[in-house]
């Protein structure tokens, strides 16, 4: 298990990337970021906002990225979650060491992100990923450090069962505003649907310029709820350009994944995002992923089809689309590409 450098000393080689791979932080936009949707007026017990769904639909095409207040899940639940991470990453990391795992077929494993170079050398990542699933009946507690357990699932499972109403409703609101029935996307995701948890954390970096906390990807489910801490980092490409997404007390980050674009038949975004790291202060966040079952089919829904809007894509089993994950891991990730539809010569 690698351990990082303290700030004030140099960043080590095996973290270094290609200069043509690195942040490049001073062509960062600042003054403009994602759109701010108040969600107060849809909640489960209000009638449904059309302004709203208008706000949400504009923002999934146009940037595939939004940030929502007033949603609902108490603060204090929140606040429970990040302390558990918090005090997950603060553990010595001998404690957190049989966690660890390069494979991915494991359901709870601690591991680091990299990017493939020319050459075939691996450039790991500014961070450290802790994944496992949510359901309930996926007993992973035995995997944890046993003195934070306790604490641990406590917080996981109250924050999880919130989350998994926040999303449910999100996706209800995303498939009105594509004019399709509220519950379309989230039949589209079938029974068990994939629901994945994962906390990242980015130590403070001694040169931001050289290496990346994540690199640029999209996300390969369907969509993906963020809990940030005070410190931003995370950047999300518009029109070529990379915007700040900035720290809001109370607030989620919502991107869409590949899964929507590809129902959507392209007319949401799932877009390029990464993660920039800086030299004074850690980073946390908390990232819960909604995917399709592995069995499912997924492609265009058959209603956004028409002869002005042709498929873009073609229906896959979404297990063919985690394989094709796997097989493009630590490469400039081009998912949804593999499954388009060329209309050349039609």
């Amino acid at each position: 298990m690698k351990s990082f450098q303290l700030a004030n000393e140099s960043c080590p080689n095996k973290f270094i990337l290609p200069e043509s791979k690195r942040p490049n932080l001073s062509e960062v936009e600042s003054l403009d970021s994602i759109p701010i949707i108040d969600l107060s007026y849809c909640h489960d017990s209000s009638p449904l906002s059309l302004e709203v769904v208008h706000k949400i639909s504009k923002a999934c095409e146009e940037f595939g990225f939004f940030q929502i207040v007033n949603h609902g899940v108490p603060q204090q639940v929140c606040y429970k979650m990040m302390k558990a991470i918090t005090d997950f990453y603060e553990l010595p990391s001998e404690e957190r060491e049989s966690l660890y795992s390069t494979d991915h077929t494991k359901s709870v494993r601690l591991f680091n992100y990299y990017l493939k170079v020319e050459g075939g050398e691996k450039v790991k990542c500014w961070s450290e990923c802790f994944a496992h699933p949510w359901y309930p009946n996926d007993d992973f507690i035995s995997f944890l450090p046993e003195q934070i357990r306790t604490q641990y699932m406590e917080a996981f499972s109250e924050y999880a069962k919130e989350i998994g109403s926040l999303g449910s409703r999100l996706l209800g609101l995303i498939s009105i505003g594509l004019g399709l029935e509220e519950d379309c996307l989230l039949k589209k995701l079938g029974e068990q649907p994939r629901q994945r948890a994962q906390s990242n954390f980015y130590p403070p970096c001694p040169d931001p310029e050289l290496t990346m906390g994540l690199t640029e990807h999209t996300d390969l489910n369907a969509l993906t709820v963020l809990l940030q801490s005070q410190v931003s980092g995370l950047q999300v490409n518009k029109n070529g350009k990379w915007i700040s997404v900035p720290f809001i007390p109370n607030a989620f980050v919502i991107n869409l994944a590949d899964q929507i674009q590809v129902l959507s038949n392209g007319r949401y975004k799932s877009v390029f995002h990464r993660v920039v790291t800086n030299n004074l202060n850690q980073r946390l966040s908390m990232a819960m992923f909604f995917g399709p079952n592995p069995n499912m089919i997924i492609g265009p829904i058959q209603e956004l089809i028409d002869e002005e809007h042709p498929p873009k894509y073609r229906k896959y089993c979404f297990s063919e689309f985690l394989k094709e994950f796997f097989n493009q891991e630590g490469t400039r990730t081009m998912l949804k590409e593999a499954f388009e539809i060329s209309h050349d010569n039609k």
